[in-house]
């Protein structure tokens, strides 16, 4: 038996692992695309402000890691996947067989149609190698444009305000993130961001970047669609990102926003499995299938995908929306149906002089989603009720008057 695992993520280091744990003598193969060891992205932000070095960013800090788990890692990148032989096609003419196979290759940085974004100056922030660069530019004083106010977006926001740049953030939706925060919570940190000296610009567009150095000097000017011209050494895009599952055609693999996958991430074909942000998985709060691209849920599709591989079943009961920010010391929080329900009811409580917001949503008498901003205490146990499922009873009620005293419904339900 041999089980390959493509895409050496968290979620694939950590199926390599458990398949590891379950089987001590089967052959284990990793594949990752670039030339470092594995790393986590969200460690680069800590790696732009000086934080950690780049080996800080590393899954696993002890040299030697995988060749004493007696695990195959290996650079490559696959072209195509031949099913019905069981083998991969690597890019440069290379192969390689496998029995079961785990696809964790992640997600990519989508490029907005904007003229100019090939222009040197102009970098994602989604590799060690895109940082590399970043941070040859983004000296202290630089004008810094950043395209995108999403959750991937405010994480390089405070990195590059840490590195002391002049930031200006352009974002098309009328509020800062939009997938993550309804328009209280959005304002609130736009208001917040602009008061700690960023220039925040939302409901506008880029529509070109021209070259505009002098001499000896690499210098952009980003359009906006308001004739706004903003001066630029440094432009980051983060515009969002999309499943990396091009190399799945005609393979048989059934793949729509992701690869779709079972409750035991199983995908359309029998022996091929899907884990972290290219799987389209079954949804905690929608009972449906969604892409959730967050490090959590890919940590545990890693594992549950890597158990069930192994040949012990076990059931994935479906990832929950969980986002936690920190916007240069604003705190923000959302937890599964936080948009609301159809028949929902909803508490809030907002105090915009201390920045702090509240939002509670309920089907029936159960909490189904919340929005938590300005506040860290007993934010966690939001997401407990929530997944719990629990019927709230008298608590509802309680909750609907004052939504602060969530964890006095939690304890209450915990007894």
């Amino acid at each position: 038996m041999t089980y390959v695992v493509v895409g050496a993520g968290p979620s694939g280091v950590v199926a390599a692992e458990t398949l590891r744990q379950a089987d001590a003598e089967t052959e284990i193969v990793l594949i990752g695309e670039e030339p470092e060891p594995p790393y986590s992205r969200m460690a680069i932000p800590y790696y732009l402000t000086g934080k950690i070095d780049e080996a800080g960013t590393y899954l696993r800090k002890t040299d030697g890691h995988y060749d004493t788990k007696n695990i195959t890692y290996q650079q490559g990148k696959v072209e195509s996947v031949d099913a019905e032989a069981g083998k991969l096609n690597l890019h440069g003419g290379g192969s390689q067989d496998y029995d079961k196979l785990l696809i964790c290759t992640g997600a990519s940085p989508i490029k907005p149609p904007v003229e100019g974004l090939d222009q040197p100056g102009v970098h994602h922030c989604w590799t060690l190698e895109d940082a590399r660069q970043i941070i040859g530019l983004a000296h202290e004083g630089a004008d810094v444009v950043l395209i995108g106010a999403g959750f991937i977006a405010c994480i390089i926001l405070e990195a590059l305000v840490e590195r002391g740049v002049n930031l200006s953030v352009v974002e098309m939706e009328e509020r800062m993130l939009p997938r993550m925060m309804d328009e209280i919570g959005g304002d609130m940190i736009k208001r917040w961001c602009v008061n700690k000296g960023v220039n925040v610009q939302t409901g506008r567009r880029v529509t070109k970047l021209d070259a505009a150095g002098g001499a000896g000097e690499d210098r952009l000017t980003v359009n906006l669609d308001d004739g706004t011209e903003m001066p630029a050494h440094l432009v980051v895009v983060a515009a969002g990102v999309a499943s990396n599952t091009g190399f799945l055609q005609g393979s048989g693999v059934e793949v729509k926003t992701g690869i779709v996958v079972n409750n035991h991430l199983e995908s359309s074909v029998a022996g091929i499995y899907a884990a972290g942000d290219c799987a389209e998985g079954p949804d905690f709060s929608t009972g449906g299938w969604s892409v959730h691209a967050i490090q959590p849920t890919a940590v545990d599709h890693g594992r549950i995908a890597a158990l069930n591989m192994a040949g012990k079943p076990t059931p994935y009961r479906g990832s929950l929306v969980m986002n936690v920010l920190d916007t240069m010391g604003l705190v923000s929080v959302s937890f599964g149906a936080w948009e609301g329900v159809e028949g929902g009811e909803r508490a809030t409580i907002v105090d915009d002089d201390q920045f702090r917001y509240l939002r509670l949503e309920f089907d029936g008498e159960r909490l189904v989603g919340a929005l938590s901003l300005g506040r860290t205490d007993h934010v966690g146990v939001l997401r407990g009720l929530i997944q719990n499922r629990a019927p709230l009873g008298e608590w509802k009620a309680i909750l609907m008057d004052d939504p602060n005293k969530f964890m006095d419904a939690y304890v209450a339900h915990s007894q």
